[in-house]
C-alpha cells in the first residue's frame, strides 16, 4: 500500500483532475438533413471550426458507409471536401476505416481509430443507419467519440449517422428497399446522457419520388411514417430535418441554432413545432435537458476515459492525408492479393510523401518518417 506522501500525492492528482473535468463542456452536435459537401454543409462545418482551437485535428468515420465497396471514395469525397473548404483553418485530416467488426478495418482496433482521441472535430454521414449501430454499439470508436464530445469534441452527423444516434433508429434501407415490416431499432442513443429521448429523422422533406411517390420522412412517406410513430414509446421526441439543413445543438449553453435552406420540424406529445432557417430557441423545445454529468465518464469504459484524458494531454501528432492513407490500404490489398512487387512499389509511394507503414496484428497503421 502507499505511504501517506504517496497517498496524498495520489489524491491531490485526483482532487485537481476532479476540478479540471468540472469545468469541461461538451463540444457542439451538428445534424445535417442532407448535404454536407454542398455549401450548406460547408457554412456549418465552417460554424463550428471557427469555434475550434488553430490547425483543428478533424477525424473522418466511415463506419455508416462501411458496407460498401467504395466506402473508402465515400468517406474520401468528405475529408476532400473539408480540406479544400477549410483551407483557411488549416485543418489536419484523418480518414478513419472503421467499417466492420472482426475485421483488419475494426470499430475496435486500437490503433486504427487512434485519431478520434486527439480530434477536435469527428465527422460521420451517409450509409445505413442499421450498420452503424451494429458496428458501433459498444465498440472502441463509439466509446472513444462519446469521451471526445464531452471533453469538447465537437461532433457533425449527416444523414445515416443522424438516424443511427436517435433512441430508436429508422432501418431506412430494411423497410424502404427490402419491404421489411415496420418498426425501429435500438439506436446509439447519443442524447440519452443528457436526458433526451430523441428519435432523429434526416432528410424530412425529401421529394426525389416526385408527383408520384412520396419519400418525405427520410423516404417513409408521411402516411407510412405515422403508423411507425405509433409504435414509439410515448416519451420520445421526435426531431426531423430538412433536406441541405442543418440543427446546431449546444449542450452547454442549453440552445439551438437552425442554418441552411429548411427547417426543422419537432414532435413532442402528439405537438408538431416548426423552427425556420436562422431561427434560434432553447434546448428545452427538446425536453427536459440537463447539463453533462458530474462525472463525464458515465457509462465509458475506465480505460477509454484514461486514454481520452492522456491523450488530451499530449502534444497532437501528426495526422496522415487522405491520400496517404488510401495508398495504405491499396496496399493492404496488394498483400492480401500476394501482389508483393505493387505493395512493395506503394510503400516507397507512401515513404516519399514522409510517412511508414507498420504492420501490426490490428492492420497497417502510419508513422511519420524520422526527418520526413
Amino acid at each position: 500500500m502507499p505511504d501517506s506522501a504517496a497517498r496524498e500525492s495520489i489524491e491531490g492528482c485526483d482532487s485537481r483532475r476532479r476540478e479540471d473535468i468540472s469545468q469541461m463542456k461538451p463540444g457542439l452536435v451538428v445534424l445535417l438533413g442532407s448535404g454536407e459537401t454542398s455549401s450548406i454543409g460547408g457554412q456549418a462545418f465552417e460554424s463550428v471550426v471557427r469555434q475550434l482551437p488553430a490547425a483543428p485535428r478533424i477525424a473522418v468515420l466511415e463506419t455508416p458507409a462501411g458496407f460498401e465497396l467504395n466506402s473508402a471514395v465515400v468517406a474520401g469525397r468528405v475529408a476532400d471536401f473539408l480540406s479544400q473548404r477549410l483551407q483557411n483553418y488549416r485543418p489536419e485530416l484523418s480518414v478513419i476505416p472503421a467499417r466492420k467488426r472482426n475485421t483488419q478495418f475494426s470499430p475496435d482496433s486500437p490503433e486504427l481509430i487512434r485519431p478520434l482521441l486527439k480530434a477536435n472535430l469527428i465527422f460521420m454521414g451517409p450509409g445505413s443507419p442499421s450498420y452503424a449501430v451494429r458496428q458501433l454499439q459498444n465498440s472502441l470508436a463509439w466509446h472513444s467519440l462519446i469521451a471526445r464530445h464531452r471533453l469538447g469534441a465537437a461532433v457533425v452527423l449527416a444523414s445515416a449517422a443522424v438516424a443511427a444516434i436517435s433512441a430508436y433508429a429508422l432501418p431506412v434501407y430494411e423497410i424502404y428497399k427490402v419491404g421489411d415490416e415496420l418498426g425501429w431499432r435500438p439506436g446509439l442513443d447519443f442524447f440519452g446522457a443528457y436526458g433526451l429521448p430523441l428519435v432523429c429523422i434526416p432528410h424530412w422533406n425529401n421529394a426525389e419520388g416526385g408527383a408520384t411517390l412520396d419519400t418525405s420522412r427520410c423516404f417513409m412517406g408521411q402516411e407510412r411514417f405515422a403508423q411507425l410513430v405509433a409504435l414509439l414509446p410515448r416519451e420520445m421526441t421526435i426531431v426531423g430535418i430538412d433536406e441541405h439543413t442543418a440543427l446546431v445543438v449546444d449542450l452547454s449553453s442549453m440552445q439551438c441554432q437552425v442554418l441552411g435552406r429548411g427547417g426543422v420540424t419537432v414532435i413532442k406529445d402528439g405537438r408538431e413545432q416548426k423552427h425556420a432557417a436562422q431561427e434560434n430557441f432553447p434546448l428545452a423545445v427538446l425536453g427536459e435537458a440537463r447539463h453533462a454529468s458530474r462525472e463525464p465518464s458515465s457509462g465509458l469504459p475506465a480505460a477509454v476515459w484514461e486514454q481520452a484524458l492522456a491523450a488530451q494531454a499530449e502534444p497532437a501528432p501528426p495526422a496522415a492525408p487522405p491520400e496517404v492513407i488510401t495508398l495504405m490500404e491499396q496496399r493492404q490489398i496488394s498483400r492480401d492479393q500476394r501482389d508483393w512487387a505493387r505493395a512493395d512499389h506503394l510503400r516507397e509511394q507512401i515513404a516519399a510523401r514522409g510517412w511508414i507503414v507498420v504492420d501490426t496484428r490490428e492492420g497497417p497503421h502510419l508513422e511519420p518518417a524520422v526527418g520526413g
